[in-house]
């Protein structure tokens, strides 16, 4: 086995003069972005089967109409078919706002954190772990690819 994939890669190297508890409490902040990845994640789940929601209560009208049942097809369609998710919103509008409001802000403050304190490095922490858990010179246990 080759000794450049022992290495780790510079851009996940500690950078000099860093302490263990920064790489700590940056590895946090990282950490919170990506459960709020996470949490966006469900938003846009839950935008999708809002629309796919919706369009089946369309078919739905559509088939208590044919099966003659037009005042429950029609009370379903005036109310239902077409309903903001929130008051004024459908979910696409939801995941915009959360996106606009939150998410893009976060993300740019763990990019200052990272920029600030760590070179801009992502992952130290994790890129460190790995190097003490990974069996050194072993197949599939190599720092990089």
């Amino acid at each position: 086995m080759s000794n450049d994939r022992q290495k780790p890669e510079t851009e996940h190297v500690r950078p000099a003069n860093t302490s263990d508890d920064t790489v700590a409490a940056v590895g946090k902040v990282s950490e919170a972005l990506e459960t709020i990845e996470r949490a966006r994640g469900y938003l846009y789940s839950f935008h999708q089967l809002m629309g796919h929601a919706d369009l089946q209560l369309g078919e739905a009208v559509t088939a208590l109409r044919e099966a003659g049942h037009r005042t429950q097809a029609d009370r379903l369609e005036t109310e239902m078919v077409g309903r903001n998710a929130i008051d004024g919103r459908w979910s696409f509008q939801i995941v915009e706002e959360f996106d606009d409001l939150y998410w893009s802000h976060f993300r740019s403050h763990e990019q200052q954190v990272r920029a600030e304190l760590q070179e801009g490095k992502r992952h130290v922490f994790e890129a460190e772990m790995k190097e003490s858990r990974r069996t050194h010179n072993a197949p599939g246990h190599e720092a990089t690819p």
